[in-house]
C-alpha cells in the first residue's frame, strides 16, 4: 500500500501538500548532512548572489570549513566585491540590514 502526500493532508495531519514536502525536505537534510553540503556547494557554484557565509549556513558549517569544502570540490572562492560599484552596493545593503535591526 502506497502512502500519498495527499493522504496526509486529507487526514488533517498537514494543511497542504507543500507543508508535507517542506517538512520532508527539512528532515531529509537534517538526517543526511552530506546532502546539505552538496546543496551548499551547488548553490555557491551556480548562484553568483549566494555569499560564502550563506553557503556555510546552508551546509551548517563554519565559514572556514566552507572554504575548505569548496576548495576540495574545486570551486573558486568569490571573496570581496569585483569592483567599486559592487563594493558600494554591499555597503548600502549592510547599512540597510543594520538599520532594520534598529527599527
Amino acid at each position: 500500500m502506497e502512502i500519498r502526500i495527499r493522504d496526509l493532508v486529507e487526514a488533517g495531519l498537514y494543511k497542504s501538500e507543500e507543508e508535507v514536502m517542506e517538512e520532508a525536505l527539512r528532515l531529509l537534510l537534517q538526517d543526511r548532512p552530506h546532502l546539505r553540503v552538496a546543496l551548499a556547494v551547488h548553490r555557491y557554484r551556480t548562484d553568483p548572489e549566494l555569499t560564502l557565509a550563506q553557503a556555510a549556513a546552508i551546509a551548517r558549517v563554519s565559514v572556514e570549513s566552507m572554504k575548505e569544502i569548496l576548495e576540495r570540490y574545486g570551486v573558486p572562492l568569490r571573496l570581496g566585491p569585483a569592483d567599486r560599484t559592487e563594493a558600494l552596493a554591499e555597503i548600502r545593503a549592510l547599512e540597510d540590514f543594520l538599520n532594520v535591526g534598529n527599527s
